[in-house]
C-alpha cells in the first residue's frame, strides 16, 4: 500500500512539474516581445487586451510574438472574447502591416471556438471544433482555456480540457505565434497566462 501511495504521489508530482514547464511569453506588465498596432493593444491587470473600439479595421490584424518561432510545442492561454471573432495563430507566416497567414485556433461569439482555420489561405475551415464539442464547454463572455498541441504533423486543439479538433498536416511545421483582432463590428478580446513549452 505504501508503495502504491508513494507511486501515486510521485506521478502527481511529475504531472504538476510538467504543467509548470510551460514558460510565460507574456509578462503581464507590458507588450515586451510582442508587436502590433499600438492603437489596438494594451495591458491592464495582467491581461493582454485587444480592442477595435473607435477604430475601423480594413482587414484582420495581429499582435505578433517576435522573440521566437515555434515548431513542436504545447501552447496554453486563458481567453475572454467580447463580440465578434478572434483567434490564435500558430506555425504561421508574417505578411506586411501586422497581417498573418497560416493555422489558427479559431474562436467567435456563439460559434467557431475550438476549430482549426487557415487564415489567408485557400483551405478555410480545416476542422470544425464547435458543433458537438466546444459548444458544450465554452463559457460565453467569460474566461476559457485554449491549448494548442503541435508535434510533427499532429495538431490538436483543446478548450477547457476537451479535445475539440485534431488534424494531421505538414504544410507548415514551424512559424510565428500571433493573436487576432478581426475586421468588422467593434470587439474586444483579452488574454492572460500565455505560456508555451517546446517539445523535443
Amino acid at each position: 500500500m505504501r508503495t502504491l501511495v508513494g507511486l501515486l504521489l510521485l506521478c502527481g508530482f511529475a504531472l504538476g512539474a510538467d504543467k509548470d514547464d510551460l514558460k510565460p511569453i507574456f509578462d503581464g506588465k507590458s507588450l515586451k516581445g510582442w508587436d502590433g498596432d499600438p492603437r489596438l493593444w494594451s495591458v491592464k491587470n495582467k491581461e493582454l487586451i485587444g480592442s477595435t473600439e473607435g477604430v475601423k479595421l480594413a482587414k484582420n490584424t495581429f499582435l505578433i510574438y517576435r522573440k521566437k518561432q515555434f515548431g513542436d510545442f504545447i501552447f496554453r492561454a486563458d481567453v475572454k472574447l467580447r463580440n465578434h471573432n478572434s483567434g490564435i495563430q500558430f506555425r504561421s507566416e508574417e505578411l506586411p502591416e501586422w497581417v498573418v497567414k497560416g493555422y489558427q485556433a479559431d474562436m467567435a461569439q456563439g460559434n467557431w471556438w475550438g476549430g482549426i482555420y487557415e487564415e489567408k489561405g485557400t483551405r478555410g475551415i480545416m476542422v470544425n471544433g464547435w458543433k458537438g464539442k466546444a459548444e458544450k464547454v465554452v463559457k460565453a463572455d467569460d474566461w476559457n482555456t485554449v491549448e494548442i498541441y503541435c508535434k510533427g504533423e499532429q495538431i490538436r486543439i483543446t478548450v477547457n480540457g476537451l479535445v475539440t479538433a485534431e488534424l494531421k498536416d505538414s504544410v507548415k511545421l514551424k512559424g510565428i505565434i500571433a493573436l487576432q483582432l478581426h475586421a468588422g463590428p467593434p470587439m474586444e478580446v483579452r488574454f492572460r497566462n500565455i505560456r508555451i513549452k517546446e517539445l523535443k
